[in-house]
């Protein structure tokens, strides 16, 4: 940078005089228009080495009507579940020149909606949801074609969804349980209005339909993901009559909950009580004892999702919905046979 631009920030038009052009031509240089000389875009080029100047990407964009942002819809932030998601989205973005925006909506819609008039502005270019509905400010919108579903679907929606099969999940995990001798097997719910909850609800009773063994109703508790819900849900289970000898879990947190309720009534993990998770979170591992639990590969989920919005921003979307994600259970110490 040559003295006479130190002190101060560098203009289009200071690239342009001392390129000896005008400031639309180096304009359409610096956007990598076609139109412009191999000569005169060295001369620009030099010009902008020596004044230092810096482009304005977001003027740019402004000029496109792209923002190169998205926002990710999550309810709750403080979920190492979502924090994982989140890092493949902000991974695949950042690869694609993309900047991600978060918006925490902590279930409540009014929040989502506002994050959500972001897309209507224009502030960004496109959506994931993460939070199984659609914002009420895009309801009769026609912004489908910008939306990505991730983690939960959204009912009564057409949208892309990047997931994996939550109720063949589940009940592979209830049948793991049930393969180690477990008659009398548990199940702590998510959020009541969440459609995985659901799921993962419904393939606990099918797997143990399939495998002949009644739905005991009492041995059903409502949870809501976080390790308090599973601590008093697991109380709930403990102080109604016959207690289980496993213990299914929507999340890894609610399962931690869970084995600290066990403990708080006098009994162990998996001694008395087997206690099986799902998603395996980085705590899942390093508990006491370490969690058995569905793995669902987290980052993969947010790095699809971001895969897919960005076709659909660039119009190159194939097909309106992908194929469920692989899961997996990982075997470890929180269950064993029933005594």
């Amino acid at each position: 940078m040559t003295d006479r631009f130190v002190g101060s920030r560098p203009k289009m038009t200071d690239v342009a005089r001392l390129a000896g052009v005008s400031v639309a031509t180096v304009s359409r240089s610096l956007a990598g228009s076609p139109l412009v000389t191999g000569e005169t875009r060295e001369r620009i080029e030099a010009a902008v080495r020596e004044t230092g100047y810096v482009v304005n990407h977001m003027a740019q964009r402004l000029r496109l009507q792209e923002s190169r942002q998205i926002l990710a819809l999550v309810p709750d932030i403080a979920n190492p579940f979502f924090a994982e998601v989140l890092v493949g989205v902000e991974g695949a973005a950042h690869e694609a020149g993309f900047n991600v925006l978060i918006g925490n909506t902590a279930d409540d819609p009014r929040r989502a909606d506002l994050h959500a008039r972001q897309l209507l502005t224009g502030g960004v270019d496109g959506m994931l949801l993460m939070n199984g509905r659609l914002p009420d400010v895009l309801l009769g919108k026609a912004h489908d074609g910008r939306l990505v579903a991730v983690v939960e679907p959204v009912p009564g929606k057409k949208l892309p969804t990047v997931e994996i099969d939550q109720r063949a999940a589940a009940g592979a995990a209830t049948e793991y349980l049930a393969g180690l001798g477990h008659r009398r097997i548990a199940h702590i719910t998510g959020v009541v209005a969440s459609t995985v909850s659901d799921l993962r609800l419904r393939g606990y009773r099918d797997a143990l339909a399939r495998l002949g063994l009644a739905v005991d109703e009492h041995m059903i508790a409502a949870g809501d993901y976080t390790i308090a819900g599973g601590e008093h849900a697991m109380a709930r289970l403990l102080a109604s009559g016959e207690r289980p000898t496993a213990v299914f879990c929507s999340s890894d947190e609610t399962a931690i909950g869970a084995i600290k309720a066990i403990r708080a009534g006098g009994l162990s993990t998996p001694g008395d009580i087997s206690v099986m998770g799902f998603d395996d979170i980085q705590i899942a591992a390093a508990y006491d004892p370490p969690l058995t639990t569905i793995r669902q590969p987290k980052r993969l989920m947010g790095a699809e999702g971001f895969r897919l919005l960005a076709d659909r921003i660039a119009g190159t979307a194939s097909s309106v919905r992908s194929e469920p994600l692989p899961f997996e259970l990982v075997i470890r110490a929180s269950c064993a046979p029933p005594k």
